[in-house]
């Protein structure tokens, strides 16, 4: 029996306007836990796509060699039979079913007349238990967290006899401590003969789980490198991914000027739209000056998001109190648009469901906000919105082969700069970033980080809520930290650390 379950051999994938794989050559021993990392638009989705018959076989040159068995996969279903199962970022989950349904959706079992529920549920318990689930099999999916998502669909492959399993960056919503869980799982499941393809721009857990580490860069395989044989640190893996040595993750600001108070909430209260008297925000307070990048962190849970719609025009919650002040002014911002108006901008998590249209082009996405700065008496002048695009594509270093491209055709970090222009151009005083690099690769986040000091420089002020503590370290004049909907902390940029943060946090729980 070969070591390697799986080799990929001279992968070429053309599109019309680029070549997304180069003579991709990639092998998986049985039984490891292989890393697989790269820039956004690397090739990295693609090769997988490939290995899982999304792209079927006909639509690329070169070999997928499967337990030594030359595959010709013309659908997913077809990988799935022989055990390849894929996770992608975004949870493939109905959230208005039950965890068992969810995991044999379309892999029911009975007969064609009805479907087995007493049979589905034994089998979806004895698959929670091995992924350390304790939630009921008829627990509805919209009434558990992200990180118990994640185990459904890991469960879910199991229930499919995966041999090979590939997830598509498995943490990038879940918290630090449910990272660490899902991660010590990963390797519990290769004691048991499991083997893993992990696509993850977090490299501190890259170097924690992965047996092997292969970089991909502009759709060539650059190298692969072996735990306990080569150098697997967080900057060895930079250099090969970018092609250079990045000294510094987080770009120095030089003569920073503080201003005013742009930006200041006092005792803001907010409670859960759906579920009666349950408050989400507690008597909150915090202010952020012009010139300064204030960090909110906090657990996944903590009310950031929560707090950060609800000022942006009550997108989020209700009965909603407290003050709000923008430049020393009262405001009241019963609406996204007041918010805008007022000089308040929101850039949310979730860019492919929330900030972008991405069936649209970019062009038009760009200019989304604010279509009165391209519109003269209600009418759109299509020239200005192409010429405001364009000089935010240059602005932002945006990658596309032009503006009138689709946004789904972009990598992911190239859409957060098409999400960041499309609030940029509607030239607000404060900026809230919610998770602004999540899910991007070191690269593109490097480059994000030097818009956020270039507009701090121009005297706006940014609120980053970000879960990556190095990140708001980096980043953050001040830090307030959230906890249960409750402000718990704040720390000048010099006083803090990664264990102040955390102490401040669990004291509170305790």
């Amino acid at each position: 029996m070969s070591e390697n379950i799986l080799e990929m051999r001279n992968i070429v994938k053309q599109f019309p306007a680029t070549r997304a794989l180069d003579d991709v050559n990639f092998q998986v021993k049985r039984g490891s836990i292989h890393a697989l990392v790269g820039e956004n638009g690397a090739g990295k989705s693609t090769l997988m796509k490939v290995l899982s018959g999304q792209w079927p076989y006909g639509t690329y040159e070169g070999d997928v060699v499967y337990e030594g068995e030359i595959c010709k996969f013309k659908e997913i279903k077809d990988s799935e039979k022989k055990g390849i199962v894929i996770i992608h970022q975004e949870l493939a989950l109905v959230p208005y079913m039950s965890i068992a349904e969810n995991m044999f959706l379309g892999n029911e079992i009975g007969n064609k007349f009805a479907i087995d529920w007493d049979k589905t549920h034994e089998e979806a318990a004895k698959y929670l238990k091995i992924v350390g689930l304790k939630d009921p099999t008829d627990t509805l999916i919209k009434d558990i967290g992200v990180g118990k998502q994640q185990l459904v669909e890991i469960a879910k492959a199991l229930s499919k006899h995966a041999k090979l399993l590939i997830l598509d960056e498995p943490t990038s919503s879940l918290n630090e401590s449910d990272s660490q869980a899902l991660l010590d799982l990963l390797l519990e499941l290769k004691k048991q003969g499991l083997t893993s393809i992990i696509i993850s721009h977090k490299l501190n857990e890259v170097s924690y789980v992965a047996d092997d580490i292969t970089v991909i860069r502009d759709g060539h395989t650059i190298e692969t490198l072996v735990k306990g044989k080569d150098d697997i640190s967080e900057d060895r893996i930079i250099k090969g991914m970018v092609g250079r040595e990045i000294s510094d993750r987080f770009p120095k600001r030089h003569d920073v000027k503080i201003g005013d108070v742009a930006l200041e909430v006092d005792n803001w209260n907010v409670y859960h739209p759906i579920y009666a008297g349950k408050k989400v925000v507690d008597n909150v307070s915090f202010k952020v000056r012009k010139g300064e990048v204030v960090g909110v962190s906090g657990l996944m849970g903590a009310g950031r998001t929560e707090l950060a719609m609800s000022i942006f025009g009550k997108s989020y919650g209700v009965d909603i109190s407290g003050t709000c002040k923008i430049n020393g002014k009262e405001v009241h911002l019963n609406s996204p648009k007041d918010a805008i108006e007022a000089g308040l901008a929101y850039v949310t998590e979730d860019r492919k469901v929330m900030g972008l249209i991405l069936s649209n082009k970019i062009s038009t996405n760009t200019t989304l906000a604010n279509l009165g700065g391209i519109s003269n008496k209600g009418v759109i002048d299509f020239d200005k919105e192409i010429s405001v695009a364009e000089e935010y594509r240059q602005k932002l270093k945006t990658k596309c082969g032009n503006i009138e491209e689709n946004v789904s055709s972009l990598s992911g970090g190239n859409q957060q700069k098409v999400l960041l222009s499309k609030w940029m151009f509607t030239d607000p005083d404060v900026l809230i970033l919610d998770e602004p690099t999540r899910g991007i690769d070191v690269g593109a986040k490097y480059e994000i980080y030097c818009i956020i000091n270039q507009l701090v420089a121009e005297g706006k002020s940014v609120i980053m809520i970000s879960s990556e503590l190095p990140e708001i370290l980096g980043m953050s004049d001040r830090i307030y930290v959230l906890n249960e909907g409750k402000m718990v902390g704040e720390f000048d940029r010099e006083d803090a650390t990664q264990e102040k943060i955390m102490s401040c946090i669990l004291s509170v729980k305790a």
